[in-house]
């Protein structure tokens, strides 16, 4: 019983973690050894230089020099002295991998005339790699005469076998370089696919801000012309109950009718915008917008509240069929006058609508006989204390590259013009 309790209760295969992929392990490394040079590049130089300089040291003091040498009976404290010549310049590879050649060459001379032949002397090619990875090519070539020219003297003027020696340098010169360049074009590569990652991200958080202020605009202007039409039908209407409530009881029952009527419909739209704002609303009503089919539900509602309007409509048999898009800002603009005609006409004032649509251009003429509200000048009553309906309109009407002009009448009152091109229109 112990015995099988614990293996059901003990740690199943399954749940044992993964090891994690070798190479993963050495990418890790690779960034914990970067990251500690990009902290102490200094302290790392002094760690890379000291283990050459060590491994040059242990190549003189046992004698390996020797296998290799054309004359073992070289001075040994010369020996010594181009081993660390070799090896101790490499603290300044990163920064003067030039300079550091320059150095070695001349002792890269001493070296070849000796016939010591130290193998301090491929230490040579870390700063070529240097140079191959962070310079321009041109330097990639001096490097290569600097360090296969002393090579290629002594195989001119000494006997022997410096020709083999001046093989290996530049095998191993041609090494190093294609090598640094092969680091070096990935490692620009790496670069140039992050700068555009970033570049492409910069780019889709700004047209992620500039679709969102653009859908903002878009909500409040259809939230201004739902709103404030309703609204002002809504006050037209309690204001002719109101009066008739004492004289004509039916005619008050019936702007209550209305009202409520104006009210529903109001409260249907405004939940159908707020209905696509919202994240978790996946069956939002997705009920057509207004057209220019509307306009008669639209005057009707405007008589109502107790402002007569009349609408005239010219439609030439050429004219081309209109895009929802464009009905709903004739619309808008159209509800737009109406209602600022509602708000400020004053008493007695009457509208006219005129829309008239030809092969070329759609033309709207929305005018009223009101007058200047007491105490305020022409200008303000179709603007509003913010501005919004005459910006609303104005928006409207550039999307499709269209004027509007909208202004009081010399005779008194206020006109609003809208014109749209339709060349462009698609069916």
């Amino acid at each position: 019983m112990t015995d099988t309790a614990s293996e059901e209760t003990g740690p199943r295969p399954t749940d044992l973690p993964a090891p994690a992929p070798l190479t993963r392990n050495i990418q890790d490394r690779i960034q914990r050894f970067r990251a500690l040079d990009r902290r102490r590049p200094l302290l790392w130089d002094l760690v890379v230089t000291g283990l050459w300089i060590t491994f040059a040291v242990l190549d003189y003091s046992t004698g390996g020099w020797r296998t290799v040498a054309r004359d073992t009976e070289a001075p040994e404290p010369l020996v010594l002295l181009m081993s660390l010549c070799f090896s101790a310049p490499l603290l300044w590879r990163r920064r003067r991998p030039m300079t550091v050649l320059l150095l070695m060459a001349p002792v890269s001379v001493v070296n070849i005339w000796t016939g010591a032949v130290v193998q301090a002397a491929l230490l040579q090619l870390i700063p070529a790699y240097t140079i191959a990875l962070r310079l321009p090519l041109k330097y990639l070539a001096w490097s290569g005469l600097l360090m296969s020219l002393p090579a290629a003297v002594g195989a001119l003027v000494l006997p022997g076998n410096t020709d083999r020696q001046l093989v290996s340098y530049l095998w191993g010169f041609a090494f190093v370089a294609l090598l640094g360049i092969a680091v070096r074009t990935r490692r620009e590569y790496t670069e140039a696919l992050v700068e555009r990652a970033q570049r492409l991200e910069h780019e889709r958080d700004q047209q992620a801000r500039l679709a969102a202020a653009a859908e903002r605009t878009r909500i409040a202007r259809e939230m201004h012309d739902i709103i404030g039409h309703n609204l002002s039908v809504i006050t037209g209407l309690a204001d002719g109950g109101a009066y008739a409530a004492a004289r004509n009881p039916e005619r008050a029952a019936q702007a209550l009718e209305a009202i409520g009527t104006t009210s529903r419909q109001a409260l249907g739209e405004l939940r159908r915008v707020l209905g696509v704002l919202r994240e978790t609303a996946t069956n939002a009503d997705l009920a057509p917008q207004p057209s220019l089919a509307d306009l008669d539900t639209l005057v009707t509602g405007v008589r109502e509240a107790g402002l007569p309007v009349r609408l005239t409509t010219h439609r030439t048999p050429a004219a081309p069929s209109l895009s929802p898009g464009l009905q709903l800002a004739v619309y808008r603009v159209v509800q737009e006058s109406l209602t600022n005609t509602l708000k400020h006409a004053g008493p007695g004032a009457s509208a006219q609508v005129t829309l008239t649509c030809t092969r070329d251009c759609l033309e709207v003429l929305a005018a009223d006989s009101g007058g200047t509200p007491p105490g305020g000048p022409s200008g303000v009553r179709r603007t509003g204390s913010d501005g919004r309906g005459l910006s609303g309109m104005r928006e409207r009407t550039s999307l499709y590259n269209g004027t509007l002009e909208a202004g009081p009448l010399p005779t008194g009152g206020w006109q609003t013009r809208l014109r749209l091109p339709l060349e462009d229109t698609p069916p």
